[in-house]
């Protein structure tokens, strides 16, 4: 199925057509998991599960986020990793730890550059991280933070780091890059949080003032802190581009729990599922799926994760589901909006993780 997407664009499906390639590869992977990962395996044999009553993408089991944390899951041989990714945590609390061998981590990097390409098409830019190049060098820092950074590299022309390793802003950098690509189009990439903490305080306090009107913008998580700091997404979007002009901004919701599959911003500020990836909302109270329009805990499903039982995942987020396939902006499939952790759940987004920290100290 996976190869059968490619030949498409990433929101070219409509529901029906999406609904049944999608349901059919989900039903091979929970198979394909439960044959290969014992775990999972006692997951299903617990609910009762029963491949022939899948009727809908509703009815694939939905795995707790969490067992990530508590588990080593994986349905490959451990000779067959190629790379272990984890998520955002703070200090003390347990992260999840994806196991991926070559092919998975390849198709989430080709399906990443797949959705990105999408909004600011196939040509390879310029990268701006609002980060320092030490995020890769610690070990420690190497989670889906670094993930994200050296995923965007792949498809960048150049990449540069604006930030010294004590997280201050060098301009003298800033200036050499805006100098050599500041009159075309590049992207600019940074946790929410970090965003506004590093870059657009500081450039507040400066005289110089930089055109970037070319940027596109991505961001991701951080705005649980940011909204803590009465700094609401709008007023984040509207301070960037009276500051420097900033206009297209490309905000989006994923996990490193399902890597690749990201829900982008679109120019109404809505986040997509693309071909790959879909949302269904659960009711709080007996996991019934809600209608659209209605709150309630986002279970993601995703035709990415072989290497591991991730396709199908009940994460401790809250959302909505807006609508499906009618979005002005022309992209078929669901389109969400992500109210925020689940007040229960553990903060553990990149940005909020590291906005923490900041506040800790």
């Amino acid at each position: 199925m996976i190869d059968d997407f490619y030949q498409l664009d990433p929101y070219e499906l409509n529901k029906e057509d999406k609904n049944r390639l999608l349901m059919s590869e989900l039903i091979e992977l929970t198979r394909f998991h439960k044959e290969h990962c014992s775990k999972y395996s006692g997951f299903l044999e617990a609910i009762h599960y029963n491949e022939n009553m899948v009727k809908g993408l509703e009815d694939i089991p939905f795995f707790p986020v969490r067992m990530f944390k508590e588990y080593n899951l994986l349905s490959i041989d451990r000779s067959s990793v190629f790379k272990t990714m984890t998520s955002s945590g703070t200090t003390g609390q347990r992260v999840s730890k994806i196991f991926l061998d070559r092919e998975t981590a390849m198709i989430q990097q080709k399906v990443m550059n797949k959705i990105l390409s999408d909004f600011w098409g196939k040509k390879r830019l310029p990268l701006l991280v609002i980060d320092t190049p030490a995020v890769l060098k610690d070990r420690k820092m190497f989670s889906a933070r670094g993930a994200a950074i050296i995923g965007l590299s792949v498809v960048a022309r150049e990449t540069v780091y604006v930030l010294n390793q004590d997280m201050s802003l060098n301009t003298e950098v800033l200036e050499k890059f805006l100098g050599k690509y500041g009159g075309e189009r590049f992207i600019i990439f940074g946790f929410t949080f970090m965003v506004w903490q590093h870059f657009y305080l500081e450039l507040l306090k400066m005289k110089n003032k930089y055109d970037m009107s070319k940027a596109f913008l991505m961001t991701g998580g951080g705005w649980k802190r940011l909204e803590s700091d009465a700094v609401t997404r709008e007023q984040f979007k509207d301070s960037l581009h009276t500051m420097c002009g900033i206009g297209h901004f490309l905000d989006h919701y994923g996990m490193v729990e399902q890597t690749g599959c990201i829900y982008a911003e679109c120019e109404c500020g809505n986040l997509h599922a693309s071909n790959y990836s879909d949302v269904i909302i659960r009711d709080y109270r007996d996991f019934s799926v809600c209608p659209n329009g209605s709150r309630g805990i986002i279970q993601v499903v995703s035709a990415l994760p072989h290497s591991y039982p991730g396709h199908s995942l009940l994460t401790e987020d809250e959302g909505i589901i807006l609508g499906e396939d009618d979005c002005p902006c022309g992209r078929k499939g669901k389109y969400i909006k992500i109210i925020g952790r689940m007040k229960s759940a553990e903060l553990r987004g990149c940005s909020d993780t590291y906005a923490d920290r900041v506040h800790s100290y």
